[in-house]
């Protein structure tokens, strides 16, 4: 029997189950090499439209690692350093401000205690969290800032809605927690002003051409919107209905906004061609696009241990630490993982995820689209399957 027998039969009972994803994809690569390619289940129910190598989805968060790659590699360009101000970059964050309590618990406005360095955008360490989880006054103005439907308004693109945040007050100093929020949109804006490019463009030209990417980006084109999976989304009583997500309407051709921590759609087969050139030390065909020692900077863990605790909230997480964008295990033990230290990644909000593992060469591309995402059932059930392969 083939090794990977087991992880092709692990995914047909993830879609055969019904109480999981409709349908699901799955590449393995090692050494420039696929291992293993899986496709079960469909695109979507009603229509009977299978999963295939041709199946597109919504990345969501999984556009995070992209961005931080494309950030490094300006990094080690010498365009900026990790400790360097933001500010020095976005000059709109030179005076950044934070929310504090009174003894009564009442808000107020206060000067932010230093400045938001690059190392607190890349490392989840600034006071900017994702607006849609939370119920704070900075995530309430940030909400109004990022609502997808105002298309004209203060975000309609990335350049417009970053110094529209930087007017927003923090919900802490910058450095004091980890918190899971928008600074990699900061990462992507500055992007934009060390490279003169949009993010998009800077992505096309960098990163995508050279890899070959060519059903990866930001907005429909071709019968890119045809080919895109349908998100099921699970209701309390285990009932599961089609659904358009929200945030679809920033992939309409005419949409500006083009999004750090979001916003990005791929192939499996797309996004495993990006994981492997990591997993190589940043070589894809004898091109180098990022240096080796770069991608082990980025797959370092950056967190003390208070943050540390923060971060690792969630059992999902556990023996992980944070990089530079990037979950990076540190304790197999206590992840209960058999994949090597070092191994990093991420993964995005309706079922995406991605392993690297440059000691290895090995790269893992998952792909689902659900809601919620049901990633601790699924994600290290194929981690351990694909690392049983070795």
């Amino acid at each position: 029997m083939s090794r990977f027998e087991h992880l092709d039969k692990l995914l047909a009972r993830f879609v055969e189950s019904g109480a999981g994803p409709a349908g699901c994809a799955c590449m393995v690569a090692r050494h420039g090499k696929i291992l293993y390619e899986g496709y079960h289940g469909y695109a979507n129910l009603e229509a009977r439209t299978p999963i295939t190598p041709d199946t597109v989805y919504r990345l969501y968060s999984m556009t995070k690692v992209i961005i931080c790659t494309a950030a490094l590699m300006l990094y080690e360009r010498g365009h900026f350093l990790l400790h360097d101000p933001l500010h020095a970059y976005i000059p709109e964050f030179r005076d950044a401000l934070v929310y504090r309590k009174t003894p009564e618990g009442e808000y107020y406005v206060d000067r932010a205690s230093r400045p938001i360095l690059i190392r607190d955008a890349f490392t989840m360490s600034v006071g900017y969290p994702l607006p849609f989880w939370s119920e704070t006054p900075t995530a309430r103005e940030l909400a109004r800032l990022m609502d997808p439907t105002q298309s004209q308004g203060e975000g309609a693109d990335l350049n417009s809605l970053i110094k529209a945040v930087a007017r927003v007050p923090m919900e802490f100093d910058p450095g004091d927690r980890w918190m899971y929020g928008l600074g990699h949109d900061l990462v992507a804006a500055l992007v934009e002003a060390v490279s003169g490019k949009t993010i998009g463009q800077f992505l096309q030209e960098e990163i995508f051409e050279p890899l070959g990417m060519k059903d990866t980006g930001y907005r429909y084109r071709g019968n890119i919107q045809e080919r895109m999976a349908t998100v099921y989304e699970f209701g309390e009583d285990g009932s599961r209905k089609a659904t358009i997500p929200t945030f679809d309407i920033l992939h309409h051709p005419n949409a500006r906004f083009e999004g750090g921590g979001f916003g990005l759609y791929s192939t499996a087969s797309d996004y495993l061609k990006f994981a492997q050139m990591l997993a190589n030390g940043g070589v894809h065909e004898g091109h180098r696009l990022i240096g080796r020692k770069t991608i082990d900077l980025m797959r370092t863990n950056h967190l003390d241990e208070a943050k540390l605790q923060q971060y690792r909230s969630s059992p999902y997480h556990a023996g992980y630490g944070y990089g530079l964008g990037v979950r990076t295990l540190m304790d197999k033990a206590a992840a209960g993982s058999n994949s090597s230290i070092g191994e990093f990644g991420w993964s995005g909000m309706a079922g995406t995820w991605t392993s690297i593992d440059p000691d290895e060469g090995l790269s893992i591309v998952y792909m689902h689209q659900t809601f919620p995402h049901m990633e601790e059932y699924h994600h290290l059930r194929v981690r351990a399957a694909v690392y049983g392969c070795l």
